[in-house]
């Protein structure tokens, strides 16, 4: 029996080969199929969870080198079902998203970022999200999301809501 730490919550997972990638045992195990396969070697950031903060690509990563850490994956990003988190409001407000395959990676990648560097600069941005790669080409609009995420998060509750 394998337990994971996903989203906050205790995962047990029964008959699994430790060598399993994360992100089938994400998509088939736990129905949690905003981690997309790419490119099943690394290198896109379809992919990407966070793992203690971190983002990691999970295609790469057996569920056997996790150990205890905490794993959250993009259905785990916002605090509740009817609140979106910055960056994905952000996302939605600089119309980021075209074909949409890569977004889960993207922010994900960007929510690490943003915890580590809350005010990052286009090098700093565009070093951290290297990695991810969008067909679409929406660069700009990712580094102009992540800019107003940054932001947003700098404000008060009421603030935002204004």
């Amino acid at each position: 029996m394998l337990k994971l730490n996903v989203n906050g919550q205790e995962q047990e997972i029964a008959d699994l080969d430790p060598a399993t990638p994360l992100l089938w045992v994400l998509r088939d195990r736990l129905e949690l199929v905003g981690a997309k396969y790419g490119c099943g070697i690394g290198q896109c950031g379809a992919c990407t969870v966070l793992l203690d903060g971190q983002p990691i690509r999970s295609c790469s990563l057996s569920v056997g080198q996790i150990g205890s850490g905490e794993i959250r994956t993009i259905e785990g990003l916002a605090a509740g079902p009817d609140q979106l988190h910055p960056v994905q409001e952000a996302w939605i407000a600089e119309d980021v998203a075209q074909c949409g395959y890569c977004q889960a990676g993207q922010i994900m990648t960007a929510t690490a970022l943003l915890e580590k560097n809350p005010q990052p600069t286009d090098a700093e941005i565009d070093r951290a999200m290297a990695g991810n790669l969008c067909r679409c080409g929406t660069y700009l609009r990712i580094r102009t999301a992540i800019k107003k995420a940054s932001e947003k998060q700098g404000q008060s509750p009421e603030e935002q809501n204004v």
